[in-house]
């Protein structure tokens, strides 16, 4: 019998011999069995991928390398009957899309938070000493001077470090921003005391 062109003994080669003879360095049998592997595999993995995250996968290319990726492992690749290379594909496709889904998932999209929203909880501080305490706070807060004003907020609302602290009250250390904090809290204490209290 006479030997077929390339072209027609493409088409009936195997899927195993193929296998057979990508694995020993023919790189046209790898590249007929990209070409026989594709369009099943296109058709099988179409609407598999979710909407939410083909904006970064197009379910083409993921065919495409997921194929390109499983046939860089040949040697490992065991298939010595029709349709075993296709199972063994369609598996590894399987496999990329699920990875796909969940890395997506544990990674939400990002959105930008605008400047101008406010919680509608209170805030830590708030919780902490309560509504009225924050209004005795706020006022006793407006009796104090600049400097103690600016060391409370800095420190209890901005949380800012000593170190900071310092630089920001002109202070020489992180030390005398501390004992300035501290002095600020006495004066702020003494303006929040509720008269008739004890």
């Amino acid at each position: 019998m006479p030997e077929l062109p390339p072209a027609d003994r493409a088409a009936v080669d195997t899927t195993v011999e193929l296998l057979a003879r990508a694995r020993a360095g023919d790189e046209g049998a790898r590249d007929r069995l990209v070409e026989r592997c594709l369009p099943p595999l296109r058709r099988w993995a179409h609407g598999r991928l979710p909407a939410f995250v083909r904006d970064l996968h197009d379910t083409a290319d993921v065919v495409q390398d997921t194929v390109i990726a499983a046939l860089g492992r040949l040697p490992s690749i065991e298939a010595h009957r029709e349709g075993a290379l296709q199972a063994y594909l369609r598996q590894a496709l399987a496999n990329r899309i699920t990875d796909i889904i969940r890395y997506r998932r544990r990674r939400p999209d990002a959105t930008d938070v605008p400047e101008d929203l406010h919680a509608r909880d209170a805030s830590p501080l708030e919780q902490a000493i309560g509504v009225e305490n924050i209004r005795r706070y706020d006022a006793a807060l407006g009796r104090l001077s600049d400097e103690d004003r600016q060391a409370i907020v800095a420190r209890l609302e901005l949380h800012y470090s000593y170190d900071d602290l310092a630089v920001a009250l002109g202070k020489p250390t992180a030390n005398a921003a501390r004992v300035a904090v501290l002095r600020a809290m006495k004066r702020l204490a003494e303006a929040m005391r509720v008269p008739g209290a004890k």
